[in-house]
């Protein structure tokens, strides 16, 4: 694809934001601009005395700009933004891409991490609407808060919709309670994301979820799977960039994530509900059908890979390995493979 044209900190945020805490990672486009300025503006935090003033979380964002006809008049929109919005100011980071390649979806998760300057990375796509203060029950959960500190675990909060979809329209009407969610689940207005296609999100166990009070580990994986996450920044994998286009490209990353031996633990209280939008659903399931084949390929891959990294440290046999182990078991002729590899 080339060498893309990337602006590390084109709009740097004025906060100086504390090292510990968890920074949205999240990717735009040009029609995405206001919803990126709500998603500043909804992250919840505690508010500063003595002014009152809202103390928000911190958000990086790698924002894709295509280098054509009307890239002047979009940079400008974006300038617009940083000027009429103080807190979008405060708290946002904006990475900058301007190129002639569309949907690197991949790499633009890579340069919101790499530039996110916390601890703790969120991996969240900006149609999200956050719907609880879920910084804040981390911090007061001393289970979840050993979990993130570990660097082997990611906490999962839990993704929902509207099944009448002119119902995810306006935020403001969104729940931002367990209990009133449940009313509406109990009503079948919301339920999980994507329930049509229920290996991106059914090993999060919503079912559990709904009568659990603290924190719990998924108890089954499967390639597919794709929750929003909160993970430490260093030391976990990448996003593979050869996924170009829509169709597991963030299923890919979470699948290295989990080889790498990473645990899926689920927030009880906390949860996101997708605002609704269009989709260009052509241009979808022809890039699906490629990347479906990619990712074949690539779980192999990192299957093998990680088989003889931990090997070569001699932790294959432990609970580090765990993960790969059993995932990796699943894949045709892997264990004549590894076995070669040994």
């Amino acid at each position: 694809m080339g060498a893309p044209n990337v602006t590390p900190y084109y709009f740097k945020a004025t906060e100086n934001f504390n090292p510990n805490d968890i920074t949205i990672c999240t990717l735009v486009t040009h029609d995405r601009f206001p919803v990126l300025a709500r998603l500043v503006k909804n992250y919840k935090g505690q508010l500063s005395a003595p002014t009152g003033d809202p103390q928000l979380g911190p958000v990086s964002a790698a924002i894709h700009i295509n280098d054509d006809e009307q890239r002047d008049s979009i940079v400008e929109d974006l300038h617009l933004i940083y000027e009429t919005e103080p807190l979008v100011r405060r708290y946002l980071d904006v990475h900058l891409i301007i190129d002639k390649h569309d949907r690197q979806f991949n790499l633009w998760r890579n340069v919101a991490k790499l530039f996110a300057r916390t601890e703790y990375v969120m991996m969240l796509d900006v149609d999200f609407h956050i719907c609880t203060n879920f910084r804040e029950s981390i911090r007061q959960n001393s289970k979840a808060m050993e979990l993130l500190q570990s660097g082997t675990a990611a906490l999962v909060v839990p993704a929902f919709e509207f099944n009448k979809q002119s119902d995810g329209l306006d935020y403001a009407t969104f729940p931002n309670t367990k209990k009133d969610l449940l009313e509406l689940v109990t009503t079948d207005q919301i339920d999980m994301f994507h329930k049509k296609w229920q290996p991106g999100h059914m090993d999060t166990n919503y079912t559990q979820w709904y009568t659990s009070s603290k924190p719990y580990r998924t108890k089954s994986y499967q390639h597919s799977y794709e929750p929003y996450i909160i993970y430490k920044k260093e030391g976990t994998p990448w996003c593979d960039e050869r996924f170009i286009g829509y169709g597991a490209n963030k299923a890919a990353c979470l699948f290295e994530i989990y080889i790498s031996g990473v645990e899926y633990w689920v927030l009880p209280n906390d949860f996101l509900i997708h605002q609704t939008h269009y989709y260009p659903e052509d241009t979808r399931a022809r890039e699906r059908r490629y990347n479906r084949q990619l990712y074949e390929v690539f779980r192999e891959e990192v299957c093998l890979r990680y088989n003889r990294k931990f090997k070569a440290n001699e932790v294959w046999d432990g609970p580090r390995a765990a993960n790969a182990r059993k995932e990796c078991s699943k894949l045709r002729g892997f264990r004549s493979a590894a076995a070669n590899l040994g």
